[in-house]
Parts: C-alpha cells; structure tokens; sequence
C-alpha cells in the first residue's frame, strides 16, 4: 500500500475518498466488480485503455480489485450520484514515471466526468507526494483523452509506441507530462478566478 512506500516520501495519510463537484472517487471493494465489469467490456473502452482486456470477465474485476489494494498504484472507482461511472489512477509500472490513467463508461462520455476526475486526481496526487511530475498518455487516434489531459495542463512530450492489451499489438500513443510549476500556477490562477466572481 502506499503508506508502506519510502518514496517518494507522503506528506499525509491518502484519504479513502476524493469528492468534487459531481463526482466522488473511491477504493473499488468487491462489492463494485459488477459495475466495473458492466463498464469496462466494451471494445470502446478497451481500445483505449493499455492494460484491460477484451472481453472483460467478472474474474478480471475481481484480480483487478484485489491487486490494486497491494500495490504501489493508486486506484478510484469513479461515481456520479453514487452511480460508477468510470476509474481513474495513478501507476507506478514505471518508478520515476507516475503515470495519470482514466477511462468513463461509454454511456456517461460528454459530461465532462473524466475532466473532472482526472482534476481530481491530479491534486491528490501533488497534494500527497512530494513529486515534481506527473505523466500520462492517450492514442493519437483518441482525441478526447488528449483534449483532457491538455485542458488540466499537461504539455506533449512526444509519441510513442506501447502495447495494447485488447489490440494484441503496439500503436502510437502521445505522451504528456505535468510538472508541479504548471500544476500550482493553474491552482493559483482557478483559485484568483474564484475570487473575482
């Protein structure tokens, strides 16, 4: 878990649950592996996702729930009106890459949920660790991801390739990075604009 982890090193106890405007993220629990599965086996998804596959089984939910408890990585389930709607999180597949991950389901896209949970996490994940960058990545055939990614202000780094689980193969995928600096000036000027009004 990841109050076990010397580094890099936790400011304060990661709370159970992130709440924003619409949205609430939590821990999955075994009570969630219906609604995961519903959302997460569609190609859709899938496609656009590195490490699901496809179909997704209930036995996928299931390992899924109980290793994300177990590791490094950083897991919410994401719900509207207590409803899943999608996961968000952050990897550690990669030591000194942190990587920034999401996906909604299918029926809940254009709402602006995945925006609003990746914002989430984003300060969460600067809040709690002493990190100065966070990284993610979408498929260049995926512009609403890219769109996400670049409206909570992660800068493309360029592309590379990586693997697929659902496609069998590699396919190109843009990679972004967001450094604490950005981060915090955004906050500033969000936090300045609330005043204002």
């Amino acid at each position: 878990m990841l109050q076990d982890i010397p580094t890099p090193t936790r400011r304060e106890a990661s709370p159970c649950v992130l709440e924003t405007e619409r949205l609430m993220l939590r821990r999955p629990t075994l009570a969630d592996v219906k609604a995961i599965t519903r959302l997460a086996n569609d190609r859709r998804i899938a496609e656009n996702s590195r490490r699901l596959p496809h179909p997704y089984f209930q036995d996928h939910a299931v390992e899924f729930v109980r290793t994300s408890a177990g590791t490094r990585d950083t897991t919410f389930l994401i719900e509207s009106n207590f409803v899943p709607v999608g996961m968000a999180g952050v990897s550690w597949s990669e030591p000194e890459l942190p990587e920034l991950g999401f996906w909604i389901g299918v029926e809940h896209w254009g709402q602006g949920f995945a925006t609003e949970a990746a914002r989430a996490m984003i300060d969460h994940f600067f809040e709690e660790l002493e990190v100065e960058h966070l990284f993610a990545g979408a498929r260049v055939s995926n512009p609403a991801s890219r769109n996400v990614l670049e409206k909570c202000g992660f800068q493309w780094s360029g592309v590379e390739l990586h693997r697929f689980e659902a496609l069998g193969s590699s396919t190109p995928v843009d990679r972004f990075r967001l450094s604490r600096g950005v981060w915090c000036s955004l906050k500033n000027w969000a936090s300045a604009t609330r005043r204002e009004r």
